[in-house]
């Protein structure tokens, strides 16, 4: 068939059908001819209609289904995972089989964590080092220049290097933010402010990938700077949370805590969900926070959801949410609804956080504001 043969066989194709390259170009996401070819090879697509010069022919139906397959992949999930998924009646709940399979996913996504994590502290002993502990560092990348690997029946000639190392260090205290500085990916495009943040958080939790999860809204710190100046009432979710803030700082920017579950005795997450979802008076507590407060979330999911749902209802207008429950079903669900809520906060993606980075990142933003009050930094974007 001629090009122009071709053309005109396009022309009477136009319409509800797509070619390949229109079909690949409505869906996006990097997704190719070829690729579109491998799925109907697996069944992941069905075979589409032919036009009597042998283009595949596709439709919007097609187009969606590819979306849908798209987006599964770039969540991890594995081809054949995602055929069972499509096939499963939206109706009925997982069949059993597909279930044990993603759990299986899981462990196996768990374990290459786990190996990335030593990799990662392997680099962290090598490259964590401060000032003066930089001839010890040049020491180790000289030796490891020479190291020779073998199979051996004791430790790993790296790791008898690194232990040799390790026993170097205890004459001086520790010298973080220098080692921060090899750690930390590049956050030039960060205010101070910010950086600063991310940094103080990292300390909390000691893992530096953390910075990859942490969302902050527009206009945040902008706007914890504005209510912690006009001695705004701070309301966290749990008495531990309260204990974990600086009184000095709070007592210097005239700012009253107000705990929600006020219960002394409650030191875990799964008490605080329970206690929250168990006495009314608490829920009632929550709607009549001060407008303009800062809210401080590190414990109980639910607190957070109801916190997204008053705000929604217009019940409470807080100046900042700082939402770092944890969880693993509840919690990653009410962070997303506290970043489409509207208001400004600070979060980090997933289960991951906990009442000591939601103290931090309030404890941090109050330094920032009584040290640095006339920092602008933050307004450059």
């Amino acid at each position: 068939m001629t090009q122009l043969d071709a053309q005109t066989e396009r022309r009477k194709m136009s319409g509800s059908n797509l070619t390949i390259k229109e079909l690949t170009t409505a869906v996006g996401g990097g997704i190719t001819p070829r690729m579109v070819r491998h799925y109907h090879q697996v069944g992941l697509l069905p075979q589409p209609l032919r036009s009597p010069g042998n283009y595949r022919l596709y439709t919007k139906s097609d187009v969606q289904r590819l979306k849908r397959i798209v987006a599964l992949k770039q969540q991890g999930f594995q081809l054949a995972h995602i055929q069972k998924l499509l096939e499963t009646d939206a109706s009925h709940h997982a069949p059993e089989t597909l279930l044990s399979q993603l759990q299986q996913q899981y462990q196996s996504v768990i374990q290459q964590m786990t190996q990335l994590r030593h990799t990662a502290s392997a680099l962290e002993r090598l490259l964590g080092r401060d000032r003066s502990c930089q001839a010890t560092q040049a020491e180790a990348l000289a030796r490891l220049k020479q190291l020779e690997v073998e199979t051996q029946t004791h430790l790993h000639p790296f790791e008898e290097l690194l232990n040799g190392l390790d026993t170097e260090v205890d004459a001086h205290p520790e010298a973080f933010q220098e080692s921060l500085q090899w750690l930390l990916p590049d956050l030039g495009d960060r205010s101070e402010i910010e950086a600063d943040l991310l940094a103080q958080l990292v300390l909390a939790c000691g893992d530096v990938s953390l910075v990859t999860f942490v969302r902050l809204g527009k206009g945040a710190i902008a706007a914890s700077r504005a209510a912690l100046k006009a001695g705004c009432a701070i309301v966290t979710d749990v008495s531990m949370v309260s204990a974990a803030l600086d009184q000095t700082r709070l007592r210097h920017l005239h700012c009253e805590v107000t705990t929600l579950v006020d219960d002394p005795h409650i030191t875990s997450v799964p008490e605080a969900e329970q206690a929250f979802w168990q006495q009314q008076t608490w829920k009632e507590k929550l709607h009549h926070c001060p407008q303009n407060s800062i809210l401080v979330i590190g414990y109980a999911p639910s607190i957070l959801l109801s916190v997204c749902q008053a705000i929604q209802q217009q019940i409470i207008q807080p100046a900042l949410v700082i939402g770092m429950p944890i969880g693993f079903s509840h919690a990653p669900i009410a962070k997303r609804q506290l970043m489409r809520s509207g208001v400004p906060y600070l979060t980090i993606e997933g289960a991951i956080g906990g009442g000591m980075l939601a103290a931090t990142a309030l404890n941090t933003l109050m330094e920032s504001l009584i040290e640095k009050p006339n920092c602008h930094c933050y307004l450059k974007d």
